[in-house]
């Protein structure tokens, strides 16, 4: 970490920010890791807090409780970013429809919200499922399977600040390259049904990592093209990342759904990543050829 790094800004401001999206994140994913009790008997680190915690909690109270009781550190979070945070004093002009209308009218942008819905996607996506899969393919009691979960996210959150550096040192598109193919043959090994819950925990914590790192990766790579406009790509990344995890657990449940398995619905993101890095190699050359001349990048 630079030495700068904690006095760049305004540290109260981005440990409150820390708290919000963390704390967000948790209440975002939280159906997830209850997902078991709800139907049973049968963050980014936020939804390590989630699956860590709510699988117990709805053991003790009911999973009704449980998301009431996510109002209380939501609402401790309130309180925290009120009394703590502020605005830069550098203020910027309000961005309008009109703003995102004309980043839309950049192919770059529909890139970068491809790239982000595979890898943030994927994270987020097996953050709301794997719960529910570890109980059902392999019989994991709730708690046990939302600790399982809660160790493959934990992988996949920590590594994307990592992911951000090494991409800054080898280039986003050279990491990227890289960790979508291995994610790519690690969905896809998942996808052939491994035996027990030992096997497929590694495989879930390479490609869990890859997805992480990938996040990481990706935002190296979107201020490097749209340094003027990163509030309004960094909202429409977001965005398609939150679609991709839509379509991920929707994927899954249809597979369990139509097949009695889970196996199509990762195959079937893993040809996604496949996709992912084929698009990768097909815009490199244009991205390297032309992004540090117009638009002052430093590595792609």
């Amino acid at each position: 970490m630079h030495k700068g790094f904690l006095k760049a800004g305004h540290l109260p401001t981005l440990f409150a920010s820390f708290l919000y999206f963390d704390l967000s994140f948790m209440a975002w994913v939280l159906l997830g890791p209850l997902g078991v009790s709800i139907c049973a008997g049968a963050g980014n680190s936020g939804t390590v807090l989630a699956a860590l915690f709510a699988p117990g909690l709805a053991m003790l109270f009911g999973w009704q409780s449980v998301v009431g009781l996510a109002a209380i550190p939501l609402f401790l979070t309130l309180l925290v970013f009120t009394a703590i945070a502020k605005d830069s004093p550098k203020t910027q002009a309000r961005k309008t429809l009109a703003d995102y209308a004309a980043i839309l009218r950049e192919a770059d942008a529909w890139w970068f919200m491809f790239f982000y819905s595979v890898t943030f996607g994927g994270f987020v996506g097996l953050a709301s499922s794997l719960t529910i899969y570890f109980n059902d393919q392999y019989g994991l009691t709730p708690v046990t399977a939302g600790y399982c979960t809660a160790a493959v996210v934990f992988v996949g959150s920590m590594v994307r600040p990592m992911g951000g550096a090494v991409a800054g040192r080898i280039g986003g598109v050279r990491a990227l390259t890289v960790l979508y193919a291995v994610a790519s043959a690690a969905f896809a090994t998942i996808a052939t049904g491994l035996s027990s819950i030992y096997v497929v925990m590694p495989v879930f914590l390479i490609g869990m990592l890859c997805l992480g790192m990938g996040n990481g990766a990706v935002f190296q790579l979107v201020p490097q093209r749209f340094s003027k406009e990163i509030g309004v790509m960094t909202g429409l990344a977001g965005m398609t990342g939150g679609v991709g995890g839509f379509y991920l657990a929707s994927s899954l449940g249809y597979s369990r759904q139509f097949t009695g398995g889970y196996g199509l619905g990762f195959l079937i993101f893993a040809v996604l990543a496949a996709i992912a890095l084929l698009c990768l190699t097909q815009v490199r050359g244009r991205w390297r050829a032309t992004w540090v001349e117009r638009y002052g990048a430093a590595r792609v």
